[in-house]
């Protein structure tokens, strides 16, 4: 036996016992065939095996491709593709109940916010309403967004809305109501309430304002309405798309549009537009989707009431008169006798004499009579200081019930007839921002008892800044027969740091900003007859500790004033050998002097710096000039204002 068959390696054998089976020769010759093949077939297999191995890589290596092309395709689908997430309806309107009703005013969504009452308690009132059938929307969404003339007085629970000739009136619970001294009634309940939020109906809204409005129940209750009219930017649905709560495709879908629906569009934003559609959505179509882009002018008929009003026919030029005790009346002959070109005096007479509306006054008839005889009217002030109240608190509980304005009214108007004077001017200023609404409609209501009986009706104001807003200066501007701005007190006896009391910039200021929503026939601007020495003095360490944390803690000085009159403070000024030199920014002449262990300043009120503000009057075309006060003048700034006036 070789070494081959000790191995077993010999072809066709096999080393242990058994059958032996002869196996058939691979590399025999096939027919046909050359014998020569024999020594090619090794490498032939050798060449297919690789290919195979090749082509099941390659196969391989496709699906691995094509699994993760897939994995990245759906990947990139997650990312950026668009989802069919629907946004939360309920959630997105803050409906919290089945009876609230979601209210879109003017293309934007009415969130719920809480009244001065509910925010204690974190609680805020729906919107809307739907009540038996009926949609009815929240008093502080119709006064805030669609008409601020009506008004709820949740003391009383009455709610009013003033016309030009008296008030329409609406109890709770009624379908009845009175419109001035007509009764009237309506087939459904106009005015509901829930606590102290008041709820009414929105039919009877639309007949007192220019206002259309669409109601919808699916996919929920909703109240669609238009009151501002004008130009507005349109746009076409170029293809069926969704509207978005956002810009972007993975932002939930509110709403589905149609091909041809038109959008009102509210901003662009480059590659999404926010739109409004017709039935209360708000939010985001795809710039592409949009075509016809246009600007379109709407309106509607509406008939709006006309406040008819007292106009002279002669610029203004009113005096203030602080009379603070009825002696003071007698000396009106005096007073008066040193003025010029006068046309209108004004006595300090009328003010609250306690919270329940009653009126104290110091009228006297002789002194309506010695001021006509002298051809001056007189324009008697009413105000809620220098009298029997004295707070911020105090005119909130007076104003803020319809019996106690109607109180005062009532009393003012009777003594204004009895007197004889030609107008009422109206002085508040303890009005805080909560009791703005109560304010603006106690003037509302005074001003149609004055054109009623004849009288003018004249309201002042501080210099219009953002927090005395709510003093409302357009719609006195609509309701009164003139507006005063008191141009004056830009520094006061309660400031930190010692300034003007009237610079030429705040008194332009004040014009330009009231004229923005004041006709300039209406607008009288206050000038002052005085001005504030003040002494500063260091702070002392201990008095910058102790006022750490404060507005105070700012200023590095005390400071103390004392008003004087334009003599006076020349005087002053005088004795303390001085001369003032003219300050080009505030255009007054400016002092200093050092003495008692500080620094005393002024800026004089005086004939140059009071041309330069009659100066700025009559360039803006005002109904006049107002002065601060009577008898704090040199007798000399008449003929300065008769230069300007009249």
């Amino acid at each position: 036996m070789d070494e081959r068959e000790r191995r077993g390696a010999v072809p066709g054998r096999t080393v242990s016992g058994g059958t032996h089976r002869q196996r058939p020769d691979r590399n025999a010759q096939r027919p046909g065939g050359s014998s020569s093949g024999a020594n090619r077939r090794p490498g032939r297999r050798s060449s297919r095996a690789r290919r195979r191995r090749r082509n099941a890589v390659i196969r391989w290596l496709i699906f691995v491709i094509l699994i993760i092309a897939a994995a990245g395709g759906f990947l990139f689908w997650r990312k950026y593709g668009p989802s069919n997430e629907r946004a939360d309806l309920n959630e997105y309107y803050e409906l919290e109940s089945g009876d609230d009703v979601a209210v879109v005013v003017n293309h934007n969504v009415v969130r719920r916010e809480p009244s001065a009452e509910e925010e204690s308690s974190s609680e805020s009132p729906a919107p809307g309403k739907i009540i038996d059938g009926q949609y009815y929307i929240e008093y502080s969404v119709v006064r805030d967004r669609i008409n601020k003339r009506f008004y709820w007085d949740s003391n009383e629970n009455v709610l009013l809305y003033t016309l030009p000739s008296g008030s329409v009136s609406v109890e709770v619970g009624s379908k009845e109501y009175t419109d001035i001294t007509e009764r009237k009634s309506e087939d459904y309940v106009i005015l509901k309430t829930e606590g102290r939020t008041a709820y009414i109906a929105l039919p009877f809204i639309q007949e007192y304002t220019n206002m259309e409005y669409a109601v919808y129940d699916d996919p929920v209750q909703r109240a669609v309405i238009t009151c501002e009219w004008g130009e507005t930017q349109t746009a076409s649905v170029k293809r069926d798309t969704q509207v978005r709560y956002q810009g972007g495709v993975k932002s939930p879908i509110l709403t589905d549009v149609e091909k041809s629906d038109k959008v009102t569009v509210l901003e662009d934003e480059d590659d999404w537009m926010k739109v409004g559609t017709e039935d209360g959505f708000i939010g985001y179509v795809r710039t592409g989707d949009l075509r016809d882009i246009a600007t379109e002018t709407t309106s509607r008929e509406f008939e709006e009431p006309v406040y008819t009003n007292i106009s002279r026919n002669y610029t203004i030029n009113m005096a203030w008169h602080n009379v603070s005790n009825t002696d003071a009346n007698s000396y009106i002959l005096e007073t008066i006798a040193g003025t010029k070109g006068l046309t209108t005096i004004a006595p300090t007479w009328f003010s609250l004499s306690d919270t329940e509306g009653n009126v104290a006054s110091l009228a006297d008839p002789s002194y309506v009579n010695y001021a006509h005889q002298s051809n001056i009217e007189v324009w008697a002030v009413l105000r809620d200081f220098h009298g029997g109240i004295s707070s911020y608190d105090e005119t909130y509980e007076v104003l803020s019930y319809t019996s106690k304005r109607t109180r005062i009214i009532n009393q003012v108007i009777a003594e204004a007839l009895q007197s004889g004077v030609d107008g009422i001017n109206l002085d508040f200023e303890l009005v805080s921002a909560e009791c703005g609404e109560h304010y603006i409609q106690f003037v509302r209501e005074l001003s149609v008892k004055c054109r009623q009986n004849g009288l003018v009706f004249s309201v002042d104001n501080y210099v219009p800044q953002p927090y005395n807003e709510h003093y409302d200066i357009e719609e006195q501007g609509v309701v009164a027969d003139y507006v005063m701005i008191m141009g004056y007190d830009e520094h006061t006896d309660g400031s930190y740091q010692a300034g003007s009391v009237a610079s030429i910039g705040y008194l332009e200021d004040g014009i330009t900003e009231a004229l923005k929503s004041v006709p300039a026939e209406k607008l009288v601007a206050g000038i002052p007859f005085f001005t504030r020495l003040w002494f500063e003095t260091p702070k002392t360490e201990d008095e910058l500790a102790a006022e750490e944390g404060t507005e105070a803690a700012s200023y590095p000085n005390n400071v103390t004033s004392y008003a004087y009159s334009m003599d006076e403070a020349a005087d002053v000024v005088s004795a303390a050998g001085v001369q003032p030199e003219w300050d080009a920014t505030a255009k007054q002449n400016y002092a200093q002097w050092e003495a008692d262990g500080g620094v005393y300043k002024i800026w004089l009120e005086d004939n140059q710096s009071l041309e330069e503000k009659l100066k700025v009057i009559r360039a803006n075309s005002l109904a006049g000039v107002a002065e601060w006060s009577l008898g704090l003048e040199d007798s000399s700034v008449w003929d300065l204002i008769l230069q300007y006036v009249n």
